[in-house]
């Protein structure tokens, strides 16, 4: 009999030993989706229906956090040792949580035009998430102007440590110092245990971690396709 065919099912293991977590975050996935759409939801002034897009809109933001704080860990780690490959890791996850903001962003305005009846309305959260969009936009825009690896590492890098915090700031702590239409600022209070029932936390909770899982997924996939194209154009 073929050698190979006593190898097969080690091969086969340990790819299942190595992707079990891919194939967890598929399926809770496709569980918060199915279940996000057709589990009953508290009966809510306002908001009626459009709360299902909790499910949705928040665990953008939880992805979109996961991957920025990875980048992070990276940029630092680079800073400590100048491995290529740190930036490159940083670099994606940053790209990664991009991809996660115009979804939370998207999501997000989706829902403010059916709850407070248009797509933009210049509250202080919006606007906060704009500008802390913009200030990632420009990490992109930095790493694209400057020519030399090792120089454009090192400040990309210092750049992604102070805008993370900064990023915290505009969308978690200035629009809780004044009065907003969402919740969770200027005294208007984030889904608790009067809307966010255990129907809710039943599909909410394994959402954040999936999407989160989903995050760093993709952030891996475009760090091997970055580092193949780096060892290309290094020989």
């Amino acid at each position: 009999m073929n050698q190979n065919t006593y190898l097969c099912p080690s091969i086969n293991m340990k790819f299942i030993y190595q992707s079990w977590w891919k194939v967890l975050t598929v399926i809770v996935i496709i569980y918060t989706l199915i279940a996000g759409l057709l589990l009953g939801v508290p009966k809510l002034p306002i908001v009626h229906e459009t709360i299902r897009n909790t499910y949705f809109h928040v665990p953008m933001w939880m992805a979109m956090f996961t991957v920025f704080s990875i980048s992070v860990y990276y940029s630092i780690k680079y800073l400590n040792t100048g491995k290529e490959k740190y930036d490159l890791i940083a670099v994606e996850c940053a790209n990664t949580g991009l991809f996660f903001f115009v979804l939370g962003l998207i999501t997000g305005m989706l829902w403010a035009k059916y709850t407070w009846g248009e797509f933009w309305s210049n509250d202080p959260k919006q606007n906060s998430a704009a500008i802390a969009f913009l200030l990632y936009c420009a990490y992109s825009v930095l790493r694209n102007s400057i020519d030399e690896e090792q120089k454009r590492a090192k400040i990309s890098a210092i750049y992604n440590i102070f805008a993370f915090p900064v990023m915290i700031v505009l969308i978690m702590v200035l629009p809780r110092m004044t009065d907003s239409l969402h919740p969770g600022n200027g005294g208007n209070p984030a889904f608790g245990k009067l809307d966010l029932d255990n129907r809710m936390r039943m599909v909410l909770y394994p959402a954040f971690i999936a999407w989160s899982f989903m995050g760093i997924w993709i952030a891996s996939v475009r760090y091997r396709i970055r580092l193949i194209e780096y060892k290309k154009n290094e020989n």
